[in-house]
């Protein structure tokens, strides 16, 4: 039945997301300042959400929505699966994403990227590419008070397993002084990277209170990894206690276990 359940789910969800990227495509033409693109990517998400519920059984729990704060910031969110790409948009208003310029290469696609002021930048030019990531996003953020997206770990990474967070994040906050808002979620235990099931259960995601600006890099960097790190642990616990009750075996080679904090 898991397997029967996912299948159909993807097979909506790449139809639901074909849906929506045609409309994506047909608001091209309009004035940036409308931010049709971002809104249509948002009904993408909460579509999705729907179909989640209905065909898989998978619940969306999102609190601590009370701690953003007005105005341009960075989030930084724990990295587990494709599902936060779009979830986080449903929850920001006017969201900033820095990703690899390839993307925009995309037709129709990449267009809609550049046209809701996505970041592309050349992971192969090293800090130049942090550089102009960096000047860019300033931009984004002061000039039009958007919340800028971040994985501070860079890439996905399963449920349990050790930390990698890069220190980009800490540069970016050190550079445009806005606060950073620390993002903590479960969503690898029922929506796997590289895998196609999907498991019922509740994807939580949690908004943490702000980190001020002003803090060392170094204390910034160990502040966030341990904020999002314990709340994962967390919510890991809260998902895996949901599966076992209803008889879901989680994902293979998942570490249940939290590792050591120093």
């Amino acid at each position: 039945m898991l397997v029967l359940r996912s299948l159909i789910f993807n097979a909506a969800f790449y139809v639901n997301l074909a849906f929506w990227a045609l409309c994506t495509t047909l608001s091209l033409p309009l004035p940036r300042r409308m931010n049709a693109i971002v809104r249509i990517a948002a009904l993408w998400g909460r579509t999705s959400f729907w179909l989640m519920r209905v065909i898989v059984g998978t619940r969306v729990e999102i609190t601590g929505t009370e701690h953003i704060p007005p105005g341009g910031i960075i989030v930084a969110s724990k990295h587990q699966s494709i599902w936060e790409t779009f979830a986080l948009i449903t929850v920001f208003n006017d969201p900033v994403y820095i990703l690899k310029r390839e993307l925009t290469w995309i037709p129709m696609f990449g267009w809609a990227l550049l046209r809701s002021g996505m970041i592309p930048v050349n992971r192969s030019a090293g800090s130049r590419a942090l550089q102009e990531a960096t000047r860019r996003a300033k931009t984004e953020i002061t000039g039009h008070g958007r919340q800028l997206m971040i994985f501070p770990e860079g890439t996905r990474r399963p449920p349990g397993a050790p930390p990698a967070y890069k220190y980009g994040v800490a540069h970016l906050y050190a550079e445009l002084r806005v606060p950073c808002v620390p993002v903590a979620l479960n969503a690898g235990l029922f929506w796997p990277r590289r895998s196609f099931l999907r498991r019922p259960g509740t994807i939580r995601l949690e908004i943490m209170p702000a980190i001020a600006p002003g803090m060392d890099k170094m204390a910034f960097h160990a502040r966030l990894q341990e904020t999002i790190e314990t709340a994962c642990d967390r919510l890991l616990q809260q998902g895996l206690a949901e599966l076992a009750a209803l008889g879901v075996e989680p994902p293979a080679n998942l570490r249940q276990e939290p590792p050591a904090r120093p």
